[in-house]
C-alpha cells in the first residue's frame, strides 16, 4: 500500500473532498490546468474572489472559509491549501507572528491599546516545477489594495491597515511562479513549517484568554469587518503616526 503524501493529506481543517470544494474545483476545471496554471488559477481565486475580512477563529475548515466568502492570512490559506491538495499540488504552511501594528487602522483605536503585541501569521508554501516558493500576496484583494495605493499614493513603505510591505506602488503580489507578497515586512517571530494548519494551531494559537476571545468573536471581528469595507471603499479611519490618507509620506508609514 503507497503511503499517503502528508503535504497532500486531507485533514480536518484541510477537508479537501467536502462537496462544496469539489464543486468549485469541477466547475473552474482547474484539475485538468498544466502546474503552473492550476497554482496561479486557485491562488487567484483565494485572492480576489475571497475578499480579506476576519472569520469567527483562525482554526476553522477550508469548506467554511469557502462559504464565508472572506478571510485573512491564516484562514484564507487554509482554503488555499485545502483547494491545491484537491488538485495534486503539494504545499505546507509556515507559521509566524505579526507586530500589531501592522493590523493598526483595522483595528479600532479603542481597542489597539490592549491587542496581542504580536498576532499568529501565517504563509503557504507551495512546490513549483521549479521548486518551493512562498505564497503571501493572496491576502489583500485587489480593490482593498488598490484602496491603499490611491490612498498613499507618495508612500513607499507602508506597515498598517493591514499591509505590511517596502513597495505598496506595485507589490509582489500577483501570480508569475515566484514568491508573492504583502505582509512580510511585519513579521516578528519565525515558527518554521508544518505539513498542514491542524498541526500549526495544536502547537500555536492566538493569545487573547476566553473573555477576550468570546469578545472578538461576536463583537470586535464584525467592527473590524465593517472598517475593512470602509477601506475597499477608499474611508480609511485616522491612524495616529500615520500620515493622514491622500498625504503620505515614507517616514511616517516607517514611524507606525
Amino acid at each position: 500500500m503507497t503511503p499517503v503524501d502528508p503535504l497532500l493529506s486531507s485533514t480536518p481543517l484541510l477537508d479537501v473532498r467536502h462537496p462544496s470544494l469539489a464543486a468549485l474545483i469541477a466547475d473552474r476545471g482547474w484539475g485538468t490546468l498544466p502546474l503552473h496554471d492550476r497554482i496561479g488559477a486557485i491562488y487567484d481565486f483565494v485572492r480576489n474572489e475571497i475578499d480579506f475580512g476576519y472569520n469567527r477563529a483562525d482554526d476553522i475548515p477550508a469548506s467554511e472559509v469557502l462559504d464565508d466568502r472572506y478571510g485573512q492570512c491564516n484562514t484564507k490559506g487554509t482554503l488555499l491549501m485545502a483547494l491545491l491538495r484537491a488538485v495534486g499540488v503539494r504545499c505546507r504552511l509556515h507559521g509566524f507572528t505579526i507586530h500589531k501594528a501592522l493590523q493598526r487602522g483595522v483595528v479600532p483605536e479603542l481597542i489597539y491599546p490592549i491587542a496581542p503585541a504580536e498576532i499568529l501569521h501565517s504563509w503557504i508554501e507551495v512546490e513549483t516545477e521549479a521548486g518551493w516558493v512562498d505564497l503571501e500576496g493572496f491576502i489583500l484583494d485587489t480593490p482593498f489594495l488598490l484602496a491603499l495605493q490611491r490612498s498613499f499614493p507618495e508612500t513607499r513603505s507602508l506597515c498598517g491597515y493591514g499591509a505590511g510591505t517596502d513597495c505598496l506602488s506595485a507589490p509582489p503580489v500577483g501570480w508569475t511562479g515566484e514568491s508573492t507578497y504583502i505582509q512580510k515586512t511585519g513579521i516578528a517571530r519565525d515558527f518554521g513549517t508544518f505539513d498542514n494548519p491542524d498541526m500549526f494551531y495544536e502547537h500555536h494559537r492566538q493569545a487573547f484568554g476566553p473573555l477576550r476571545d468570546w469578545i472578538y468573536r461576536h463583537l470586535i471581528r464584525h467592527w473590524m469587518n465593517a472598517r475593512v469595507r470602509a477601506i475597499r471603499a477608499c474611508r480609511l479611519p485616522s491612524v495616529p503616526g500615520l500620515s493622514r490618507p491622500n498625504h503620505g509620506h515614507e517616514e511616517a508609514s516607517r514611524a507606525a
